[in-house]
């Protein structure tokens, strides 16, 4: 199970999640987001963590420019779209990407899919009118397609208590979380970080062993514990 921190806004930040064992961070370049980054924060977040982590950028509705100036400034290895992005638009910058769908309740998940064939992945989050994501809210797991042969981030109100829970409903390829391991907008706790990638991968080891699916829900509850 991979786990993506997203919202770091500073390199102590992206070190301590780093050595929580996270995979992957996100930077997000949203000027409305209380977790949003400039070039020159990033850049520093950038050089604080080894080059095999996976550094991961979010847009929302951004002009190509500004997409294309902030790959000019910082190393991102994977964009993210979080706004009405078509497939010609992101495919446009030459970089692997991963598309947000807000899970609205009568979104046909396949055909959102459909219309991004080179993504990368799909990330399933959360929906609420005017906001793009970080609403802190889980949607109805039950939703997420199963056998879709792409690759799902489950993202939306994600913490340590509910992760395990939302892998064994949902079997996502990873997990996106913000709001559900911080302290304050942008400022993130270590021990929530610490206990949300224990929680993620955790459930992988049972599921390897055999144990979570004999032990339903309830070896879940013992994850969370």
């Amino acid at each position: 199970m991979r786990v993506k921190i997203c919202g770091i806004t500073s390199a102590r930040d992206a070190e301590m999640a780093v050595d929580a064992g996270a995979d992957a961070l996100g930077l997000v370049f949203y000027a409305k987001s209380p977790r949003a980054v400039g070039p020159a924060q990033a850049l520093e977040i950038a050089g604080s963590v080894s080059p095999f982590v996976q550094l991961v950028g979010l847009f929302v509705n951004a002009s190509a420019r500004e997409v294309i100036d902030t790959l000019a400034q910082v190393p991102l290895n994977l964009l993210q779209f979080h706004g009405d992005e078509t497939a010609a638009y992101c495919e446009q910058f030459q970089r692997p990407y991963i598309k947000a769908l807000r899970m609205k309740p009568a979104m046909d998940v396949a055909a959102a899919m459909a219309a991004h064939p080179r993504a990368r992945g799909f990330l399933l989050d959360a929906y609420r009118p005017g906001v793009p994501g970080g609403t802190g809210e889980p949607f109805d797991w039950q939703r997420v397609p199963g056998n879709s042969g792409r690759q799902i981030i489950l993202a939306g109100g994600l913490s340590a208590q509910n992760v395990a829970e939302a892998i064994r409903v949902a079997r996502p390829q990873a997990v996106d979380v913000s709001g559900g391991v911080e302290k304050a907008p942008g400022r993130k706790d270590p021990e929530r970080v610490v206990a949300f990638v224990r929680a993620a991968k955790q459930w992988e080891e049972f599921t390897s062993t055999g144990a979570a699916d004999s032990a339903g829900a309830g070896k879940c509850e013992g994850v969370e514990k």
